[in-house]
C-alpha cells in the first residue's frame, strides 16, 4: 500500500493510505490487512468484551439473580459461616478483577480523549501549541497553569464584562 501525505485546511500535512481498487483486493489481502493493522493482543480482546459485557443489563441481572439466589439458600444453609463465607470470597474476587478492568477501560477513554484534544489544539489557529500533552505535566505544574489561566480570566472580566473573545495565556492578551 502506497502512503501519500495530503496537505489539509490548517496546512498540517496528514499521511494517507492509498488503499487499492477494491476489485484488485482478494478476501486474504482484506485478513492480512485487518489483522496488520489491529495490533489487539488477544488479552486486549478478553478484557475488551468482558469490560462491555459487565457494564451491560444482562451482566446486572447475572449478578443480582446470583446474590438471590444467596439470600434465598440462607434459611437452607442455616445462614452458616460457610454460606457467608462463598458469598464474601466471590464479591472479593469479583471486585479485585473489575478494579483492573474499569481502570484500564478508564485509562484508554483518558488517552483518546488526549489524542483528540491535542488534535483540536494542533489544529486551532492561534491555540498554544505548549497545551499539546500538557496532561505529563506535574500536578503542581497544572495547578500553576490552572492559576494563570484563571488569573487571566478574572482580569479579562474585570475589564470588558460579556466578552466572548479568545483569551491566549500566551500572549496574554485578548482579542475579539
Amino acid at each position: 500500500m502506497a502512503r501519500k501525505s495530503i496537505p489539509s485546511k490548517n496546512g498540517l500535512d496528514q499521511e494517507r493510505t492509498a488503499l487499492p481498487p477494491q476489485s484488485n483486493r482478494t478476501s486474504a489481502d482484506a485478513a492480512k490487512e485487518r489483522s496488520a493493522s489491529s495490533s489487539v493482543s488477544t488479552a486486549q480482546r478478553f478484557a475488551q468484551t468482558v469490560t462491555k459485557w459487565t457494564g451491560s443489563t444482562p451482566a446486572f441481572a447475572v449478578a443480582f439473580g446470583a446474590v438471590a439466589i444467596w439470600a434465598v439458600t440462607g434459611p437452607v444453609f442455616h445462614y452458616s459461616d460457610t454460606w457467608q463465607l462463598v458469598m464474601n470470597t466471590a464479591s472479593s474476587i469479583v471486585t479485585f478483577l473489575m478494579v483492573f478492568l474499569i481502570q484500564r477501560s478508564q485509562n484508554k477513554d483518558a488517552l483518546a480523549m488526549h489524542v483528540k484534544l491535542n488534535e483540536i489544539v494542533k489544529a486551532v489557529e492561534g491555540a498554544s501549541n505548549r497545551m499539546v500533552d500538557v496532561e505529563d505535566l506535574s500536578e503542581s505544574e497544572l495547578r500553576r497553569l490552572e492559576g494563570r489561566y484563571q488569573t487571566l480570566a478574572k482580569k479579562v472580566a474585570k475589564s470588558e464584562p460579556g466578552l466572548t473573545g479568545e483569551i491566549s495565556v500566551e500572549n496574554r492578551r485578548v482579542t475579539e
